[in-house]
């Protein structure tokens, strides 16, 4: 897909000027480093909010980044996002959290048709996705009070990983929903996605040339699905918000590098920041960033097992166990399967994870496990909080 950059819009700024003048507010910003509640450059220059809104207020797209476990950054999102939408009206706010087979169900929450719990049954939430829901309730119900459509940008992940590990052309251009293969990986971003594999807990790194390219597969699916939405607006698109994680945005690398292969150059980049961090000036690492304060009142910690897994046929497999975790303590190995955790049959990714997370610290919790043919039971003893 080709397509033709559009020229900047102004229809809508009248409407958002005045909010975009509350929010411009006195905060300045420290030099070299974004202040709490404000903009900046990644350098650490003060960026003006009204002038900032009317600016992303033209483009086709806005790329916000996130941490995906942290509350923090989802309240900065939704504060953006009312922004955003005071000045285009017809604002879609783009998903990494669910693959396309659930637009569906997104339509019909925005509609009002789903109760939460039948919304989270319907979308396979903990399935796809697995974060916590209560970090995205406050942005799914703004969309669903102000009937502001929900784009979902992904793709399952076995057909992410299937794409990354098998080619482009392991799926058929309808199961992929006709976005064409993505655009090389830059030397800079292979350098970036190495250092993040080795930030990878030892035994737990997957393969380099493998792990890339799943990355790119996820980039574009992503920037596919953005710039199909665009594309669909005809001589009056929309504006698209997409919540990415800031690892697929940081420099331009990911989804912003295909979205400008597709065509889409008009793609800024937004991310969250702890006040006063200096600790990466470099302007291209996204249009502003924003200081937003950390409350740890709200971070859902949550207990770590220290596995890598996948689904299996029986049970999930471990892939690899991180060294000093409670896993290893547990004797768990890569290979071994887990087929209950608790008094749960686990038959996904999912349902482990949800056991794990409702484990208490200084708790321990009785796992089933399948080692070379033979069934045995371990204890995973989850050390207290300090």
């Amino acid at each position: 897909m080709r397509m033709k950059v559009r020229g900047p819009r102004s229809r809508w700024l009248g409407a958002g000027l005045v909010l975009g003048m509350a929010l411009a507010g006195p905060v300045q910003a420290e030099a070299g480093c974004p202040p709490a509640g404000g903009w900046a450059t990644p350098g650490g220059e003060p960026v003006d909010s009204a002038a900032l809104y009317a600016e992303l207020a033209t483009a086709d797209a806005v790329l916000i980044g996130e941490h995906h476990d942290r509350m923090d950054h989802h309240r900065w999102q939704l504060g953006t996002l009312a922004a955003l939408h005071g000045y285009r009206p017809d604002l879609v706010i783009g998903l990494e959290m669910l693959p396309r087979s659930k637009q569906p169900v997104l339509d019909a929450w925005v509609a009002g048709e789903l109760a939460p719990e039948a919304f989270l049954e319907a979308s396979e939430w903990y399935t796809h996705w697995g974060f916590d829901p209560a970090l995205y309730w406050p942005i799914l119900h703004f969309a669903r009070v102000h009937a502001i459509p929900l784009l979902a940008l992904n793709l399952e992940r076995d057909k992410i990983r299937s794409l990354g590990h098998d080619g482009w052309d392991a799926l058929d251009a309808e199961l992929r929903d006709g976005v064409t293969a993505p655009a090389p990986a830059s030397t800079a971003y292979r350098a970036y996605l190495d250092a993040v594999l080795e930030r990878h807990p030892t035994g737990m790194r997957p393969n380099r040339d493998r792990f890339i390219a799943t990355q790119l597969a996820w980039d574009r699916m992503m920037a596919g699905a953005i710039a199909q939405r665009i594309e669909a607006g005809g001589a009056e698109p929309p504006l698209v918000a997409a919540l990415i994680g800031s690892g697929h945005l940081e420099y331009g690398y990911g989804v912003p590098h295909q979205l400008a292969d597709l065509g889409i150059e008009a793609a800024p980049v937004l991310l969250p920041r702890a006040p006063g961090d200096c600790s990466d000036t470099d302007p291209a690492l996204a249009r502003a960033v924003f200081g937003v304060p950390a409350d740890p009142r709200f971070e859902p910690a949550g207990p770590m097992l220290g596995v890598q897994i996948e689904s299996a046929d029986s049970g999930v497999r471990i892939l690899g166990v991180q060294d000093g975790s409670v896993a290893a303590r547990t004797d768990l190995k890569a290979g071994d399967r887990v087929l209950r955790a608790g008094e749960r049959e686990v038959n996904s990714t999912t349902d482990l994870q949800r056991v794990v997370r409702g484990v208490q610290p200084g708790t321990w919790l009785p796992l089933e496990i399948e080692r070379d043919g033979e069934h045995l039971e371990r204890v995973a003893r989850f050390p207290r909080e300090d």
